[in-house]
């Protein structure tokens, strides 16, 4: 049966010669994998760009009874990002953030449109922004507690909890920044230094450590660490 869904690739594999096995972020479906056939040839119906990680798309897709793998019908990329891919501290966040959903999103198959379009709205507020934009993703995983049910009422609560299971100390400057960004939004202009930075998002990913039995290490955590400092 075909469904119109939208969605948000998190990653692909190779499969085969010339196909992909791509996770899709679905608002319908939750987390999806579709088999594309023959996208690595060069006279490929779509190309690798639409799949690239965090690509927003407007999907025709197929969903089978007890399939773990289906098919897409209608690919659209909507909207398209006019400066994420372009621009080298955006792409690193993006990477940085795409390998980060694909971990705390797992095992989500179930439609949660509310936590979708937050995280849609958001990357559409990212790639428009155009400037004041480096604290992007630290301010994105505070505001993503929300919707996963685990917010903390602020900086005592998240460190309490982050210090039964890890020998992580903040000074006052960074649990004063830490307060500040648990307590605004996305549009909020947080102003820290690279030392603090690394700091926050550290606690942040061992707080989401505590909460996501399926979180493993970030592997682009340390571009994301050159790219910023």
């Amino acid at each position: 049966m075909l469904h119109k869904t939208k969605g948000i690739v998190l990653g692909h594999v190779k499969y085969g010669e010339s196909s992909l096995i791509i996770q899709v972020y679905t608002e319908k479906f939750g987390i999806q994998s579709y088999i594309e056939n023959g996208v690595r040839k060069a006279k490929a119906k779509h190309k690798m760009a639409i799949f690239q990680p965090l690509t927003l798309l407007d999907l025709v897709v197929y969903k089978k009874a007890n399939s773990s793998i289906n098919r897409m019908s209608e690919i659209k990329v909507n909207p398209p990002y006019r400066t994420i891919p372009y621009e080298i501290i955006k792409s690193s966040i993006g990477i940085f953030l795409a390998e980060f959903l694909n971990h705390i999103l797992r095992g989500e198959e179930e439609d949660n449109p509310v936590m979708f379009g937050f995280i849609h709205d958001s990357l559409t507020y990212f790639d428009q922004k155009g400037e004041d934009y480096i604290n992007f993703h630290l301010q994105f995983l505070a505001q993503l507690t929300t919707y996963l049910g685990f917010k903390p009422s602020g900086a005592v609560e998240i460190m309490d909890e982050v210090s039964h299971y890890h020998p992580i100390k903040l000074r006052p400057d960074e649990l004063v920044k830490l307060e500040e960004l648990l307590s605004n939004d996305l549009t909020y202009h947080l102003k820290i230094n690279g030392e603090q930075r690394q700091q926050l998002l550290k606690v942040l990913i061992h707080f989401y450590q505590i909460h996501s039995h399926s979180f493993t290490e970030i592997k682009s955590l340390r571009i994301l660490h050159e790219v910023l400092s």
